[in-house]
């Protein structure tokens, strides 16, 4: 059976197109996409333009419960780190009905945002003596069942830590729910394999980040991912920090990425999370390598982690997608809005994120964006084009900032001058309709559920 929409206009990867025509077979994946096409009887219309759904490359679900409650002076002068201390301070109470509360709101939410699929970069494993659960996967298992019942697209991403610091640093208290040995990490990945199948979800690997895996360990790690599924996306946090990429000279004589590609297989089925301090060649070296860049704008402000240079990693062809971290915003725009920003204010020039094949910066952004998500979650989700996942967003062309205005100058009107949510009106996943009038089925009872589980955090 096949399924349709039409489109007064539509964003497709070569750019907008009028009239299109969407066809989708029963595995919601799209088996038509027709430009100038006529509209067929009864075939319902999108209320506007239609874009393509936005991955997000980088979440730890828990976090959102934590967004709002470390903005007061710990330290003298706050950073990363000070953060981090508070951070452990709340993951330390975490449970897995707590888990799935959070995310099932976190990635309702994610929807009406214009996300249709998450990279869960999931890093607490154990309970909180630093045990395993009788059911090891316990806290996976939360995730993907939130994910199943808002029908968000999912990349579970288990994330091997084992050290709190460059040169086998014991893990410090804090850190005792995350640690695992490389077989152990292995075993869950064979054991969660079956249950991401059965959902239609990717299982992948996250080396935490250099600081927190020791070399042999990442590649025993590596080769184990490789002999369950020699395709399988792999994240890394690094360079995130100055005092990272300090400690990685101190260690090793190399920046953290100047290492990592020195020492690892670095190809498309990497995504380096947030890369911000690089230097010229790693830039280029990088690029080079096809691994996507995840950027996360609002966590890397709210963190005071520095500024990406785009221009720069665009200029040799860098692959790049967007990822809302920690959660201080769950907004698809509002990760483009604050890239384009920071380069605005990095550089002092409006417009850095166009393209000479799109003037307009959120055509180009949305566009790119869409593809190195894709990449980086490993899965057909790259844009409105046949044999890609039938994720898309509908803006509301009646909304106040949108009305009256051409299909790109809505989508600018969108990320630039609405407040970014409110424009959305449906957003599709594999061809199912999930937000409807800009909310999700589970709006309501997911938000009690997320309120409640936060509240009982706060009070344990």
């Amino acid at each position: 059976m096949t399924h349709t929409l039409f489109a007064a206009d539509a964003l497709l990867p070569a750019g907008w197109a009028k009239n299109v025509l969407l066809t989708w077979d029963d595995a919601g994946q799209l088996t038509q996409v027709q430009a100038a096409a006529p509209r067929p009887a009864d075939t319902p219309a999108a209320h506007g333009p239609v874009i393509p759904g936005m991955p997000n490359l980088h979440s730890h679900a828990f976090q959102r419960a934590f967004a709002g409650l470390t903005e007061h002076r710990a330290e003298q002068q706050d950073s990363f780190w000070s953060w981090r201390t508070l951070m452990y301070r709340f993951a330390a109470r975490l449970g897995p009905q707590h888990m799935e509360a959070i995310a099932t709101w976190l990635y309702a939410e994610m929807l009406e945002a214009g996300y249709t699929s998450v990279c869960e970069f999931q890093y607490v494993h154990h309970d909180t003596d630093g045990r395993p659960y009788a059911d090891d996967a316990a806290l996976s298992r939360a995730l993907l069942r939130a994910a199943r019942n808002t029908g968000i697209g999912f990349t579970l991403l288990p994330v091997l830590y084992q050290t709190s610091g460059f040169g086998d640093q014991p893990p410090t208290e804090g850190q005792r729910r995350f640690i695992r040995s490389t077989e152990s990490m292995l075993r869950l990945l064979d054991t969660l394999k079956p249950d991401c199948d059965a959902q239609g979800a990717r299982l992948g690997l996250a080396p935490h980040s250099l600081r927190a895996v020791p070399p042999e360990a990442l590649r025993e790690a590596l080769a184990g991912l490789d002999a369950i599924d020699r395709t399988a996306p792999v994240h890394i946090h690094i360079a995130e920090q100055t005092k990272e990429v300090d400690d990685c000279v101190e260690w090793s004589g190399l920046r953290p990425v100047e290492w990592l590609l020195d020492h690892a297989s670095v190809d498309a089925r990497w995504c380096l999370v947030h890369a911000t301090h690089m230097n010229d060649a790693e830039y280029e070296y990088a690029a080079r390598s096809g691994a996507v860049a995840g950027l996360c704008p609002t966590t890397e402000a709210n963190l005071g982690d520095g500024i990406f240079d785009f221009a720069r990693w665009r200029s040799h062809g860098g692959a790049w997608g967007v990822g809302s971290d920690s959660h201080a915003s769950v907004n698809a725009a509002e990760e483009l809005l604050m890239l384009e920003y920071s380069q605005r204010f990095a550089r002092r020039q409006r417009n850095v994120g166009a393209s000479a094949a799109q003037p307009h910066v959120a055509t180009a952004l949305t566009l790119e964006a869409v593809q190195g998500g894709a990449q980086a979650a490993g899965r057909t989700v790259g844009g409105l084009a046949a044999g890609q996942q039938a994720d898309f967003v509908v803006l509301d062309a009646t909304h106040l900032a949108l009305q009256g205005l051409s299909a790109p100058d809505m989508l600018s009107a969108h990320v630039f001058a609405s407040h970014r949510t409110s424009a959305v009106d449906a957003v599709w996943v594999a061809g199912r309709a999930r937000v409807t009038a800009g909310r999700h089925a589970l709006h309501d009872s997911a938000a009690s559920g997320f309120v409640a589980a936060r509240t009982q955090l706060l009070q344990d």
